[in-house]
């Protein structure tokens, strides 16, 4: 007779280490706002430091060069980066549609001259690049749906020296109601921009680079309570914690700040996230399709 097998899964989770960012000059502004939702109170908090901007000549031409060719991940076997239909009747773009180096053809080196058309490569067919022949109003600052958008995307660095985050150390487990600590790691982002979302200054500015090809931005940390731990979370709700930080630190190399969360309602489980974002709250632009942008979640059980 033969006997059934189990298979066992386990997973190491690696230790998260971090040290603290020594103190600066810094202006922070803290400012707490209680918000009744579906009969909770939800507390909003948002840092700020004073971030200015120095005035430099900027190109906004909207001129288009070819893509960079680059090639797919290296999971992905270069025969295979195009479309595949799964047995479910999925579609699959292996490598997000990266080309490989015998299938790219030479672009123009920045600021060089061409003679090439400006059409989308490949043929593309998009729908648009501005709202031109949108039907929805257009979007002036404040965080009303259902607008269109015209605020150009901006500025996008090189690979290298594009922003990433990481959650370095979190709370397996915490009590309803009681503080905890997250602290969190930004590499490639300087902290020093941010267009309060309240005041209009929600997707209102173009993503810009310092001299060194930085992201000025800053970045957002947020926890709300699921409901479900199978199928994906409702968008509307607002988190139990939501706090913006721009302390005018940050660069190149990778720092941490420590992110104070005042208390969670529960019992249930808890996910907390970190997002870095532009001057105006969008999550910074990578140069290619395949990197992954500078976010990072964690989950906390929440108990009485």
């Amino acid at each position: 007779m033969n006997s059934s097998q189990r298979r066992r899964r386990t997973s190491d989770q690696p230790a998260r280490r971090g040290r603290s960012a020594g103190s600066t000059r810094n202006r922070v502004i803290a400012v707490t706002t209680m918000l009744a939702v579906f009969g909770g109170v939800v507390a909003v908090t948002q840092i700020s430091s004073a971030g200015t901007r120095g005035d430099r000549d900027r190109d906004r031409g909207r001129d288009r060069a070819a893509a960079v060719c680059v090639s797919p991940s290296e999971s992905v076997d270069p025969a295979d980066t195009g479309t595949t239909v799964d047995s479910n009747g999925v579609r699959h773009h292996w490598g997000d549609g990266q080309r490989g180096p015998d299938q790219c053809q030479d672009s123009p080196a920045p600021g060089e001259e061409t003679d090439a058309p400006a059409d989308p490569p490949a043929g593309l067919e998009i729908l648009g690049d501005d709202c031109t022949d949108s039907s929805l109003a257009p979007h002036e600052g404040f965080q009303d749906g259902e607008r269109c958008v015209s605020t150009a995307f901006g500025e996008v660095g090189d690979a290298d020296t594009n922003p990433q985050l990481m959650i370095i150390s979190s709370p397996n487990r915490v009590r309803a109601n009681k503080p905890f600590t997250l602290r969190i790691s930004t590499r490639n982002l300087v902290r020093d921009r941010f267009l309060p979302a309240g005041q209009g200054g929600y997707y209102l500015e173009s993503s810009f680079l310092t001299e060194d090809g930085l992201t000025r931005g800053h970045f957002h940390t947020a926890c709300r309570m699921l409901t479900s731990k199978r199928t994906a979370p409702e968008p509307g709700p607002v988190p139990a914690f939501f706090v913006a930080t721009e302390d005018g630190r940050g660069g190149a190399g990778a720092d941490v700040v420590t992110v104070e969360v005042p208390g969670l309602p529960g019992p249930g489980i808890a996910q907390c996230a970190s997002w870095a974002g532009d001057g105006s709250h969008r999550v910074p632009m990578m140069q290619r399709a395949n990197q992954i942008p500078a976010f990072d979640v964690v989950r906390v059980v929440v108990t009485r």
